[in-house]
C-alpha cells in the first residue's frame, strides 16, 4: 500500500529551495504539529535512506569553504549543551538539506556539533528531492516549502517537532522584509546576522523543540 507520506515523496517537480518566493502570508514562528500519528515506517525509511553528517560534508561541493569553515568552528554553549543532555530518551534528528542553501550551512553545522556531543541524539540528512515530504508537512510561515527542514522523530519513527529553514528572530526579519519589499537587503545582511549568532540560536531552538517532544507537547519552530 503506498501511504500519503510516499505520495508526496513521489510528488513529480522541482526541488524547493532555501529562498523560494512565498505562496501565502503569515506572521507566526511557532505552532504545535498535529497529535502523533502511530509508528510512522515511511519516516523511518526516509531517516535509514539519509546520510550521516560527515557523508554530506565530504560530499557538499557549493558553499563548500563555508560548510567547511562552519564545521570546524562550530560550539555548542553550555547552557544548551547541559540542556540537551538532560533530556531523556532517544532522539532521531531527520534534515532535508542541499549544500548550496545559504541557510542550511549556516545552521546544520552546529547542528551537528551538537549531535556529537549528546550521544541520545543522532541526525541523517536527505536531499530536497525526497526530502520534499518533510517540507511539504512543515511549509515556513509564508507557506514555502523550504531547506532546512528538521524533524525530530521518536523512537516509533513518529513526527514529534520541528524547526524550518532559519532561527526565529531571523525568520522574523524575513517575513517583514517581504511584507515591505526589502528582501534584497535582507539577504545583503543575513551572513552578517549568522555569523554573529556562529549557531547559538539554531542549537537553542531545537533542543527546545526536542524538549518539547520529550514533555509530550510537540512543538514546531518557523514551521506550520
Amino acid at each position: 500500500m503506498i501511504t500519503p507520506l510516499l505520495l508526496l515523496a513521489l510528488h513529480v517537480g522541482p526541488a524547493p529551495t532555501c529562498d523560494l518566493e512565498p505562496t501565502a502570508s503569515a506572521t507566526a514562528t511557532a505552532t504545535p504539529p498535529a497529535a502523533a500519528a502511530p509508528r510512522d515506517s515511511s519516516l523511518l525509511a526516509l531517516y535509514e535512506s539519509g546520510v550521516p553528517y560527515e557523508t554530506f560534508l565530504a560530499k557538499a561541493e557549493a558553499r563548500r569553504a563555508m560548510w567547511v569553515r562552519n564545521s570546524e568552528q562550530a560550539a555548542v554553549a553550555p547552557d544548551a549543551l547541559a540542556s540537551a543532555q538532560a533530556i531523556p530518551g532517544r532522539w532521531r534528528i531527520l534534515v532535508s538539506a542541499v549544500d548550496g542553501c545559504s541557510d542550511s550551512v549556516n545552521t546544520i553545522p552546529y547542528l551537528a556539533k551538537l549531535v556529537a556531543l549528546v550521544p541520545s541524539l543522532e541526525m541523517r540528512i536527505v536531499q530536497p528531492g525526497p526530502g520534499r515530504v518533510i517540507m511539504e508537512a512543515h511549509r515556513t510561515p509564508d507557506g514555502r516549502p523550504a531547506t532546512p527542514t528538521v524533524v525530530i522523530l521518536d523512537g516509533e519513527g513518529r513526527d514529534v517537532g520541528c524547526w524550518v529553514e532559519r532561527p526565529a528572530a531571523l525568520q522574523e526579519m524575513a517575513l517583514k522584509a517581504r511584507e515591505a519589499g526589502t528582501l534584497d537587503e535582507f539577504q545583503r545582511n543575513k551572513q552578517g546576522w549568522y555569523d554573529a549568532d556562529a549557531g547559538a540560536s539554531t542549537v537553542r531552538e531545537v533542543v527546545a523543540v526536542i524538549a518539547a517532544a520529550a514533555a509530550g507537547t510537540p512543538l514546531c519552530l518557523q514551521g506550520r
